[in-house]
């Protein structure tokens, strides 16, 4: 049993928190509401600031929606910084920037502590089943050190690197899903205003080399019109800014990734950046003037 902070109690890290206590460690929490009655009920504590989380723990993991409220957290007016010493480890599940992220380490570092960079993938679902993938970025000491806290909230974790690694790698994994989203919606609306039964393409390409879990979980969204959030548009809009804004700075071209940012912003321009991110399909639904449909035609 351990005494772990944990900060930011949206829907990705409510159940995080929730898989931390029932893991058997006692947790103190704060949230940019209210701490949820049931987190309580369940054994954490509720704290007034990030600082008095810092003070009360050896571990402080945050989980916050973007790089300006990691800042915030972490340095602002009783924040975490304050309520360091030496040997405390601090890890953000954040996705953030990269660049901000070696900051952030080095300001950490700065007060005899270690910081990992641990991004996650696989959704709200993944986040309530405890089968996160987990890439951190960090020193491998505090990385075992950490070991059990991210096994009892994922399955796939792997230390790629040094501080800002676990970022950059979540980064290339919302390249990937953004990309193969678009290439999805693509081939059915294609389909689908072609005169075929998008349900039943989606079946087939199941069964051979395009078959993913991207068609699997997301083409049954695109052809049941499913699009409440288990991962809004606006924060896959934000990962792709910090792709594009990663990729200025590095003199790299990403001419898709460019477009899967359009398809995006073409969405949140129609009142949906808190659809799901499968919900890309309906700007180029628009483009097409074509809603897939599935069914006999």
């Amino acid at each position: 049993m351990a005494d772990i902070g944990f900060i930011g109690l949206g829907i990705m890290g409510r159940p995080m928190a929730e898989n931390l206590i029932r893991a058997g460690h006692r947790l103190y929490l704060k949230s940019g509401r209210s701490v949820p009655e049931a987190l309580v009920a369940a054994g954490g504590t509720a704290c007034a600031t990030a600082r008095a989380v810092a003070e009360r723990t050896q571990v402080v993991i945050t989980m916050l929606p973007d790089t300006p409220q990691v800042a915030e957290v972490l340095f602002g007016a009783d924040g975490i910084a304050e309520g360091l010493e030496p040997g405390k480890i601090v890890i953000d599940m954040s996705s953030i920037d990269p660049i901000a992220t070696k900051d952030f380490a080095r300001r950490i570092d700065a007060l005899g502590c270690d910081y990992l960079d641990a991004p996650v993938s696989g959704g709200e679902v993944g986040a309530r089943a405890a089968s996160l993938t987990i890439m951190v970025g960090g020193p491998e000491r505090a990385f075992l050190t950490a070991m059990p806290l991210f096994e009892a909230m994922g399955r796939n974790i792997t230390r790629v690197g040094g501080n800002g690694d676990g970022q950059t790698t979540k980064v290339a994994n919302q390249i990937i899903v953004a990309l193969t989203i678009e290439a999805v919606a693509e081939a059915l609306v294609f389909a689908s205003k072609a005169g075929a039964d998008a349900g039943r393409v989606r079946q087939a390409l199941m069964g051979g080399f395009a078959a993913s879990r991207i068609l699997e979980v997301h083409g049954e969204r695109m052809v049941t019109r499913a699009f409440e959030a288990g991962f809004r548009i606006d924060l896959h809009r934000k990962d792709l800014n910090l792709a594009l804004q990663g990729a200025r700075t590095l003199g790299v071209a990403l001419p898709n990734t460019a477009t899967a940012q359009q398809l995006f912003t073409t969405c949140a321009a129609q009142g949906g950046g808190d659809w799901d991110h499968s919900a890309m399909v309906r700007a180029l639904e628009l483009m097409a003037a074509h809603e897939i449909t599935a069914g006999p035609r």
